[in-house]
């Protein structure tokens, strides 16, 4: 089985073969070639030999010369043979003279001349010369160059042949052999629920024939890169029990023009011969894209032509026949309209990332073969995975596995899932990275600024962490916070709270040192991204209102933001963000210089350990806001341990 895979998908033994085969054949044909170069040069050099008149002279007197042709420039010689040798078309040749003894000695001696004579056997030599020298290099190097554009139409994917090169080069699934079913997919419920439709569609077509419902001609799956499109069509294919053909877009794309359209023509004629079919496109914007010239930046004839085909024959093949078109994009802004519209796919099926919910399932699905510890909670490392999608989550539970078995452990712990959340969100630890006391001191103030601003404002998020371990994607340190609960919404309190946090480093290395420093460029960044939005996209300005100054592209890929209003008007925005921004900067300052005794003594403790956890954080910022609380506190615990004392030495007298 496997091996027939291989040969379908085009990969393994097969081509590995052909390779070597194809250089074998240019080594021995250079071989050949020059063999043959050098025997013929060879044979020409003996049997072609120049003389000297004279000696041609004193051959005519001893009697060695049986044939004389003369021509312009030379005379050719043919020597007398022996008997029983045969003869090989060898002959002497020398300079013309004009001598007019020659033809009265030649009579004498009774040697035959003519100038335009040739024997039959000058004849065949010279045709076995031209043979070897010319005509077998040629059709060797012929063979040779055959055999050549069939392997590059082979890997071309045109089947070995010019006649294949627009044949469809799908990879072809029965039943489930790709190994994956939707119990394999989660968090995705309502893409699943649409596809199951589809799969109940395929098997019993006459259910829905009944009610006068017409069978979905295609879907279309739209999400962000690592939400599971292409994991939810291998599903399909193990549901289906129907064959399931896939292939990428740019398959269909090659150098030449018109390959495209033919092979879309031939993937649906395998379709509807294989029918009942399920067919699936990933990345279909790579033929897929709009043919508006503003939004491509110029036309593409090849491209061009294999969208109409595709077109034409999403609506041509018969309805009849159960054939459903899967396709996969994470750009469907880009699409052409046609192929949007009702008739051609049908329902546009999105693949969003995971909420919660959904990603404490995805979670249980890929730790469902690793072994785990019973301290293991699926809950708090969903809610510390706020954004991450299907691969993100499958990282991290890899990640967590990989570092048990560094640490030399047989089950995966609850601090193996959090490192491993933090390898995948920040990078590993740079153990080698050494720091000033300067430096060290600057980044833990910094880091201790952000968890003040976030611990003294309503709309933030709990403190989780806080380190000043660098990190290999660039953080010298950071504070990582976890919320109670997941939120689909963000208030304009909360936006700016949120900008207060990210400002709240920079204004703790201003109130402690007086400075400031490069580390705070990516808080600046982010901050100023948020105060933008807040005017240009959510409508949460006076000046404004609710105008929509910029609008998102690439909604599932880099959220970049394109302007929608002039000069003037984008002045003012500007203008508005840096209110925004001066704002909550000394918003962030007052928090930092009011609560100073709290940032210097968090920070001297985090300096002292590295990294801390937020209960700590809170315990420490607890007892600065409410001493006499803490020495209460500090009382209790040590009353209770003295009467634990008592109690244990009454046990032992008893």
């Amino acid at each position: 089985m496997n091996e027939n895979n291989n040969k379908q998908n085009g990969q393994g033994p097969p081509q590995n073969n052909d390779f070597k085969l194809f250089m074998r054949i240019i080594i021995i044909s250079l071989i050949v070639t020059f063999v043959m170069h050098m025997l013929s040069t060879s044979m020409v050099s003996k049997m072609n030999q120049e003389i000297k008149y004279s000696d041609f002279i004193q051959m005519i007197k001893d009697g060695e010369v049986s044939e004389v042709e003369i021509e312009s420039d030379r005379i050719i010689i043919y020597p007398k043979q022996q008997e029983g040798v045969p003869y090989l078309g060898n002959y002497y040749y020398t300079g013309y003279i004009s001598d007019e003894n020659l033809l009265p000695l030649l009579d004498e001696y009774d040697v035959e001349y003519d100038v335009d004579y040739y024997s039959p056997v000058q004849e065949n030599s010279i045709f076995m010369l031209f043979i070897m020298e010319w005509v077998l290099p040629i059709c060797l190097w012929g063979l040779l160059f055959m055999f050549l554009g069939r392997f590059v139409m082979k890997r071309m994917g045109g089947g070995g042949g010019i006649m294949g090169v627009g044949k469809s080069n799908a990879k072809i699934y029965m039943q489930k052999e790709t190994g994956v079913t939707f119990a394999d997919v989660a968090g995705q419920d309502e893409a699943k629920e649409s596809l199951e439709e589809i799969i109940d569609f395929l098997h019993n077509p006459e259910k829905y024939a009944a009610i006068g419902a017409k069978q979905p001609r295609g879907a279309l799956l739209v999400g962000p890169p690592g939400t599971g499109k292409t994991l939810l069509a291998k599903a399909v294919a193990g549901e289906a029990n129907v064959t399931f053909m896939s292939l990428t877009g740019s398959d269909f794309v090659e150098m030449f023009v018109g390959v495209g359209a033919s092979r879309v023509r031939d993937l649906f004629k395998q379709a509807q011969e294989n029918a009942p079919c399920i067919v699936f496109i990933d990345e279909i914007d790579a033929i897929g894209k709009s043919r508006d010239n503003a939004i491509n930046g110029g036309g593409n004839d090849e491209r061009e032509q294999t969208l109409n085909q595709l077109l034409s024959e999403m609506d041509g093949f018969d309805s009849s026949k159960a054939v459903v078109v899967l396709a996969a994009t994470n750009r469907p802004e880009v699409l052409d309209k046609a192929l949007l519209r009702p008739g051609r796919f049908d329902r546009r099926i999105i693949v969003e990332k995971p909420d919660l919910i959904g990603r404490e399932k995805i979670l249980q699905v890929h730790a469902a073969k690793v072994k785990l510890g019973k301290d293991v909670d699926f809950k708090k490392i969903a809610l510390a995975t706020s954004g991450a999608v299907g691969a993100d989550l499958a990282n991290m539970v890899n990640e967590a596995a990989l570092r048990a078995v560094r640490m030399g452990r047989s089950e995966v712990l609850q601090e193996d899932l959090m490192e491993a959340v933090e390898v995948v969100i920040a990078g590993k630890e740079k153990k080698d990275r050494i720091m000033s006391e300067k430096e060290k001191r600057i980044v833990a103030f910094h880091e201790v600024g952000h968890a003040l601003a976030a611990a003294k404002q309503k709309n933030t998020q709990p403190v989780q962490k806080i380190t000043i371990v660098p990190r290999t994607m660039g953080a010298l340190g950071y504070t990582m916070q976890m919320p109670e609960e997941e939120h689909y919404l963000m208030t304009k309190d909360e936006i700016l709270s949120e900008i207060v946090v990210l400002l709240a480093g920079r204004s703790a290395e201003e109130v402690e040192f007086g400075l400031v420093t490069t580390g705070a460029s990516n808080d600046i960044e982010r901050a100023s991204q948020l105060a933008r939005s807040m005017i240009s996209q959510y409508g949460m300005s006076d000046t404004f209102d609710m105008m929509a100054l910029e609008s998102v592209q690439n909604r599932y890929l880099d959220g970049r933001a394109v302007s929608n209003c002039g000069d003037i008007t984008m002045a003012q925005l500007d203008q508005e963000v840096l209110s925004i921004i001066k704002t909550c900067h000394e918003k962030a300052v007052e928090i930092i210089s009011s609560n100073k005794e709290a940032l210097v003594k968090i920070s001297e403790y985090l300096i002292s350990k590295e990294t801390i956890t937020g209960e700590e954080f809170m315990d420490i910022l607890k007892q600065c806001d409410n001493p006499e609380a803490a020495e209460d506190k500090e009382e209790k615990s040590e009353t209770a341990k003295e009467n634990t004392e008592i109690s244990d030495e009454t046990k032992e007298e008893n």
